[in-house]
């Protein structure tokens, strides 16, 4: 009699942990579909100092330009005719989102020149250059 006691003790005193699995897997969910992803040109670049820089909010596209100006967005380096179209493509998604140059120091005013017109054709006028607070 006492093991069928034990035993029939033992059952219920399980913890039953669906409940709790659940909870944190929506939760998982929750924060996952409400992030804010941070998207990365893919490279680090010397950016120019400046007094007046201000914080900029809803910065979805970002374009670098390293010092042998070569162009990156989304970690890949693409031509300098194939920004127009990463730009719509990037803006079709979020058309919110402002266009931020991070421009290096020694990359060619050209090629920054370059940028800024692509997406100013792309239709996005909201445009800065990046720069580091001094």
């Amino acid at each position: 009699m006492r093991r069928n006691n034990r035993a029939a003790a033992e059952d219920e005193a399980q913890i039953d942990l669906t409940p709790m699995l659940d909870v944190v897997f929506i939760m998982l969910i929750f924060f996952i579909v409400t992030a804010s992803f941070i998207k990365e040109a893919g490279i680090e670049v010397n950016r120019p100092e400046a007094s007046t820089s201000e914080p900029k909010d809803n910065v979805n596209i970002l374009v670098a330009i390293n010092a042998t100006n070569e162009i990156w967005m989304d970690k890949r380096r693409i031509d300098v005719r194939a920004v127009r179209a990463n730009i719509e493509r990037l803006h079709a998604e979020n058309p919110k989102g402002a266009v931020v140059i991070q421009a290096d120091n020694q990359s060619n005013t050209e090629t920054v020149a370059a940028v800024l017109d692509a997406a100013r054709e792309a239709g996005v006028y909201d445009v800065s250059l990046s720069t580091e607070d001094k």
